[in-house]
């Protein structure tokens, strides 16, 4: 954690570590697996709560735990944006980052992949690695999605790539 901001290390302090190294292909384990993530996300969005930074929600949507979906938002010029989140629990999970998909924004910057999929390979992925299997899905979010909303949404904004919900309505009723 060396040159980490105190935030974000305090952030990444407070989200339980996980043990179970399990992916979808292997039975109770990965139950167990799942009951962690659970519990790091519990603890990830409580923290968010307590701290007024409240940006995702999320959930299983599937009983098997390997497709998630929800929202989350980011606050720019004091307009919130949201978007759609979904991703997959890849096989080789824990060992492989989910691939998180924001897809309205797909083909909107050069940080993306087709699908709406974010590009996390050159500061995140590494961090995965070096963390297998003490990440899971929170840590995805707070060290890939997070940072990659907070660098990508106001150059979208402001490059009129993306447009708030009160903006696109005021044009269109004009």
């Amino acid at each position: 954690m060396e040159g980490w901001d105190p935030n974000t290390k305090s952030t990444l302090t407070q989200i339980p570590l996980l043990t179970t190294k399990a992916g979808p292909r292997d039975g109770a384990a990965w139950t167990q697996r799942l009951k962690e993530e659970y519990r790091a996300l519990i603890a990830y969005t409580q923290m968010n709560k307590s701290n007024d930074n409240d940006w995702f929600r999320i959930s299983a949507a599937n009983p098997e735990g390997t497709r998630w979906t929800g929202k989350c938002w980011y606050v720019h010029n004091l307009l919130k944006y949201e978007f759609d989140l979904q991703f997959h629990i890849p096989v080789t999970y824990p060992a492989t980052a989910p691939e998180l998909e924001l897809p309205e924004l797909d083909g909107k910057t050069q940080k993306m992949y087709r699908g709406g999929k974010i590009c996390l390979t050159v500061h995140f992925k590494p961090l995965w690695a070096k963390n297998c299997p003490r990440f899971g899905i929170a840590h995805a979010l707070c060290l890939g999605l997070a940072p990659w909303l907070a660098a990508e949404i106001p150059i979208l904004v402001d490059s009129g790539m993306i447009k708030h919900k009160d903006d696109a309505t005021t044009s269109n009723e004009s």
